[in-house]
């Protein structure tokens, strides 16, 4: 069963030593001393994911359920701990450094450091290509792993993805292939168009690989706040939006110019959800006088956008709209993007199950005997599919309760619990509370709790039933 986990966890370690050259050359290039922290880093990397790879090669044409899940977490936990080690070369903690590894890889966004400014410009990179390779890692887990292991109604995407070839391997080969050129056109995008709107080289890079990813690591203290661009709010706003659809959906539309798909369907109410969220509280913020209309619109859609899609960039401290504004940012971090996107959460093809269920419900309650399809628009769905979204919510809530009680016990309130667990879990970064909201950072917890919420992050971004059912006894029969 190891063979072929070790084999390809050693390939994916492998390259995440060789990205860390890239923060290192662009420290050699500022002359910046801090570039052996990066090589360094590069040769535990490669060492480890290189004699991995080499001691358990051999050709792999297929695997098994119980070494897809094995070979997700190790994967996942693997890079994570190895992504922390610049950070703990820079001089943070263990506990800091790998939070501040999980946070980027999981594309949460949240972040231990208070003064991002001071930082050097390759630990800022680093964590903009963390956001980046976390991003479409999590595309191509969600669009080859997740219909593999029937996990929150993903096998409703089974057939869409296998149209090459049902083995796994070869499958998810010809996905990363398709998913890797769209991904690398959108970011080139919002990195010339951020440039154009009159960002730095860098700054762009860093917010267009961030933004894609729907990461939302700044370079800034104030994040996109700092630049004081309307225009370059609106850019991220549109990126960000961009990042939360299916990526094989731009696929689908250059190479068939279909739409007429489940992913197509979700991508509409995507939309609609959207355009509700912005207009209501962009109303509300012009009827209340914090803004004038124009104002309220744009920091309504940059703000909404980016905490529905879990990016976690913000333009202003919103909880200081009220609190109505941050109970209405608690429901907006629960709903996420598309599936098969790089955003977070439950996601909204999930939703349109769980309303689906309920209107037939409705419906059967007051007509026993009639029949009424299961259906998210015109897609049929079944009760696998349906059984396994509930599965998905009751784990996501037991989770969430759990994590919540065990912070709460190193002597925090539950809304500080409730919101840091909440935040990470949805991958949404920015908590409801002012110390690890929009205008805070996570850098005062305990290294406790940064395990716990380093856990969560992982934990939400993977979907929670692939980590969970790794510590079942059934599992390791």
């Amino acid at each position: 069963m190891w063979q072929p986990v070790l084999m390809i966890s050693g390939y994916f370690i492998s390259v995440l030593g060789i990205a860390m050259l890239f923060p290192a050359a662009v420290d050699m290039y500022f002359s910046n001393a801090k570039w052996s922290i990066f090589i360094n880093s590069a040769i535990i990397s490669f060492f480890i994911g290189l004699s991995l790879f080499l001691s358990n090669r051999g050709k792999i044409r297929d695997i098994n359920l119980r070494q897809a899940y094995l070979l997700t977490s190790i994967i996942w936990f693997a890079i994570t701990i190895l992504s922390a080690v610049p950070f703990m070369l820079y001089g943070s903690n263990f506990a800091d450094a790998v939070f501040e590894a999980a946070s980027g890889i999981s594309t949460t966004g949240a972040s231990i450091f208070s003064d991002v400014e001071a930082l050097p410009r390759s630990i800022l990179l680093w964590r903009a290509l963390l956001n980046g390779l976390g991003g479409i890692g999590i595309v191509i887990f969600a669009i080859a792993m997740l219909p593999f292991l029937g996990i929150g109604g993903m096998q409703i995407f089974q057939r869409e993805n296998s149209d090459v070839n049902e083995k796994f391997m070869p499958k998810i080969s010809y996905i990363a292939k398709r998913i890797i050129g769209v991904y690398v056109i959108l970011v080139t995008a919002c990195l010339l168009s951020l440039k154009l709107a009159g960002m730095n080289w860098f700054d762009a890079l860093c917010h267009a690989l961030s933004s894609i990813a729907t990461g939302g690591l700044s370079t800034k203290n104030e994040s996109i706040g700092a630049f004081h661009s309307p225009s370059i709010e609106w850019i991220i706003t549109l990126f960000m939006f961009l990042g939360a659809l299916p990526l094989t959906f731009y696929h689908s539309l250059l190479a068939t110019r279909n739409i007429h798909s489940v992913r197509s369907t979700q991508v509409n109410t995507f939309i609609k959800v959207l355009v509700v969220y912005i207009l209501f509280m962009t109303i509300w913020l012009t009827y209340t006088g914090r803004y004038d209309f124009e104002t309220a619109l744009r920091q309504s859609a940059f703000n909404i956008v980016s905490i529905v899609t879990t990016t976690g960039f913000v333009s202003t401290d919103y909880l200081q709209w009220g609190a109505f504004a941050g109970t209405a940012f608690v429901i907006f971090s629960l709903t996420g993007g598309c599936t098969g996107s790089t955003s977070g959460s439950i996601k909204i093809f999930r939703w349109q199950v769980i309303w689906a269920q309920l209107k037939r419900a409705l419906i059967t309650t007051l007509e026993p005997n009639r029949m009424s399809p299961l259906k998210v628009g015109t897609v049929p769905i079944n009760s696998e599919v349906s059984s396994s979204v509930y599965v998905l919510f009751i784990a996501f809530g037991i989770s969430l309760v759990v994590l919540t009680i065990l912070v709460s016990l190193f002597g925090y309130d539950f809304t500080t619990s409730f919101s840091a667990v909440l935040a990470s879990m949805t991958n949404a970064g920015p908590g409801i509370v002012p110390s690890i909201g929009p205008a805070g950072n996570y850098g005062f917890f305990p290294a406790g709790v940064k395990y716990i919420l380093a856990f969560a992050m992982l934990l939400g971004r993977l979907e929670v039933m692939t980590i969970l059912v790794i510590f079942t006894k059934n599992f390791w029969k």
